[in-house]
């Protein structure tokens, strides 16, 4: 984000509420229902979240899968205006087949591993975690900016949306 942006525009470019379709999700383990709703309650704790062509955040966000598409649903948080914007989520299937997996041995890791093994595992799932968001943040561009952070636990919403257990 412009560093030259005032406190109160940056106030408003952030998403003030979170909503994931229910349709969209797959069953959910334990681990991924509190992944979800930590990654939630990370977001709306702090995040930027710019949308182009529209300049009357904060904003809602409605999340959901269909036809193979991330579909975003954006409206300012008084019910004003909004957009609709779907990403392919083609290009982070790879990746998120391999970061289930890893996350898979994470949680396995850490109910039997020695210490190290579990650090070497969650480099592993940071890594990939990195790479998904930096690839959802260049997915959404120019449409939508938002922060590393923010990045970061949308790709976990999305991980959440995709995940069939």
């Amino acid at each position: 984000m412009d560093q030259t942006v005032s406190t109160a525009e940056r106030s408003r470019d952030r998403l003030a509420e979170i909503t994931l379709d229910t349709k969209s999700l797959g069953r959910a383990n334990a681990n991924t229902e509190h992944e979800r709703e930590v990654a939630i309650f990370d977001i709306l704790d702090g995040n930027a979240f710019r949308v182009d062509g529209l300049d009357d955040g904060p904003y809602k966000l409605h999340l959901s899968v269909a036809d193979d598409r991330l579909q975003l649903s954006i409206v300012t948080a008084n019910d004003g205006d909004g957009i609709e914007h779907a990403v392919a989520l083609t290009p982070l299937k790879r990746l998120m087949k391999d970061y289930f997996m890893i996350c898979e041995s994470y949680y396995e890791a850490v109910r039997t591993a020695p210490p190290a093994r579990i650090q070497a595992i969650d480099v592993s799932r940071r890594a990939l975690h990195d790479e998904g968001s930096s690839l959802l943040r260049d997915k959404l561009l120019p449409k939508i900016i938002v922060d590393e952070d923010t990045a970061r636990r949308l790709f976990t919403l999305v991980c959440s949306l995709h995940w069939k257990g």
